[in-house]
């Protein structure tokens, strides 16, 4: 699928009335693309290989519908350019290989960006938490973000209150780099030193409890592994997105050990349970979780 298909398909274009395909849709399309061969027209999907692939001719012309507005996608993109924020699709260069490896055809079809794109070549940990921190907890945040920043790590996280925002406002005031993948409207952000924001549905798309929850795969995957500041057991988007990580083997991750039930139920699920002072060698902590859980990356 060329990188304007992705965009045509899979975003409102600034329109909140259109109805963008779900990435469970741009998924099962992509496979059956794949499965199909050739186009009547090359390089051209028509309404006929649509429905050879088994689709009706109501979504067949969906598909074509969506397709069409090319003229609403080349002003969607001359506004966030003026915005100052550009689309990465799955076929781009600058796309992270990471996100496509590990999440396959789940990765986003477009991920927006705003701020310093060479933050994305770099090493990354990840870093997901509670919004409300205990004191301990709070304190391994911290740590966790100065330590990125000492050991040439860029920390990826979600900009949220709590254990996001403690462990990235510590990375900067240590002179690291940030990666913010973000659940509210990309644009609305100002460009900082040494930060990348990033968002997987449109640049101007408001904050959804949705939007916070898928964005979560994101953050696991782009990182080499994933530290757990604080989880509760069974609830919250920190648990939603771990133990997803940890199902789907995506990446190692560290959960630190604060006795608490959303720690015991992480580590029954494979993380590794850590303290503070572990932190100190991320390369070894996430050299030993590549190899239980990250072998294809090796």
């Amino acid at each position: 699928m060329e990188s304007w298909g992705f965009l045509l398909l899979g975003s409102h274009l600034g329109n909140p009335d259109r109805k963008p395909l779900t990435t469970a849709q741009l998924r099962g399309l992509a496979q059956r693309i794949r499965a199909h061969g050739p186009f009547e027209q090359e390089g051209e999907l028509s309404a006929q290989d649509l429905i050879h692939m088994g689709y009706s001719r109501e979504m067949a012309g969906h598909i074509l519908s969506l397709l069409g507005d090319q003229a609403l996608l080349h002003r969607y993109l001359q506004k966030g350019r003026a915005r100052r924020c550009v689309p990465l699709t799955r076929q781009c260069d600058r796309y992270p290989m990471q996100l496509r490896r590990r999440l396959g055809l789940d990765s986003p079809g477009c991920l927006w960006a705003k701020g310093d794109l060479s933050l994305l070549d770099g090493k990354l940990v990840s870093l997901v938490g509670c919004r409300s921190l205990m004191e301990d907890n709070r304190r391994f945040a911290l740590r966790a973000g100065e330590e990125a920043a000492r050991q040439g790590y860029t920390l990826v996280s979600g900009n949220a209150v709590g254990a996001d925002q403690t462990a990235q406002r510590a990375c900067l005031d240590a002179g690291g780099k940030v990666i913010c993948v973000v659940a509210d409207a990309l644009h609305s952000h100002l460009e900082r030193p040494n930060v990348l924001y990033l968002s997987e549905e449109d640049y101007d798309a408001p904050f959804s409890s949705l939007r916070a929850l898928r964005r979560n795969r994101v953050i696991h995957a782009l990182g080499e592994g994933v530290l757990v500041a604080q989880c509760r057991d069974g609830k919250g988007g920190t648990w939603s997105g771990t133990s997803q990580n940890l199902r789907a083997h995506w990446t190692g991750v560290c959960c630190y050990d604060d006795g608490s039930d959303g720690a015991k139920a992480l580590v029954s699920l494979g993380a590794v349970p850590v303290g503070t002072g572990d932190l100190s060698d991320l390369p070894g902590l996430f050299k030993r979780e590549k190899t239980l859980f990250d072998l294809e990356d090796c």
